[in-house]
């Protein structure tokens, strides 16, 4: 039998989290995600059936929303990545899907994206450095889909000083190479 072991997005077995100056840069490995996409005509259906099943409230575009252990992110048109703990919901997508029938395609994305959480007040001063978003605009709960350096990235407020970055898996460690180097040249 094969003893496979589990590896981070940056090839480690635990999660990275470097300090530098007053940021914190933190590898987050504990999420399952799912992307949820309604079918043609069947974007009210799909509000309802979650609604009933998580009492949850897909949000509108730019924007992101909790539903008890659940997080919700609007990633594009119909379409939203549902986040949980990967110890509670293993089989997120699986439920999800279940719940969705025929309303949506529910596709598993756990593996295929990383995140690191940045979190200090010089927040606005790292981002700007890496992205054209407008990130001291930007309110909690907000998300932007677009570019950090070369890569496609959605970049989600969590907290006035806390902002999360979803990337390609395999990209991470070119993403967390941008990320430590801004941070350090307002260390």
């Amino acid at each position: 039998m094969h003893k496979l072991t589990a590896l981070t997005p940056l090839g480690s077995d635990t999660p990275r989290m470097d300090t530098i100056g007053d940021l914190t840069i933190s590898e987050v490995t504990d999420r399952a995600l799912a992307s949820v996409a309604a079918r043609q005509d069947q974007e009210p259906a799909l509000r309802t059936a979650l609604s009933e099943a998580y009492k949850m409230e897909l949000p509108d575009v730019g924007g992101s929303s909790q539903a008890g252990v659940l997080s919700v992110i609007w990633t594009g048109p119909h379409q939203w990545m549902i986040s949980a703990s990967h110890d509670q919901h293993e089989q997120l997508t699986r439920d999800l899907k279940d719940v969705s029938g025929a309303t949506a395609s529910v596709v598993e994305q756990t593996d295929g994206w990383c995140r690191f959480d940045a979190a200090g007040p010089a927040l606005c001063d790292l981002f700007e450095r890496l992205s054209n978003a407008p990130v001291r605009d930007m309110q909690p709960e907000r998300v932007i889909r677009g570019t950090l350096e070369h890569l496609g990235v959605f970049l989600w407020r969590l907290e006035q000083d806390r902002m999360a970055v979803l990337g390609p898996r395999s990209s991470a460690a070119s993403l967390h190479h941008a990320l430590i180097t801004a941070a350090r040249s307002i260390a």
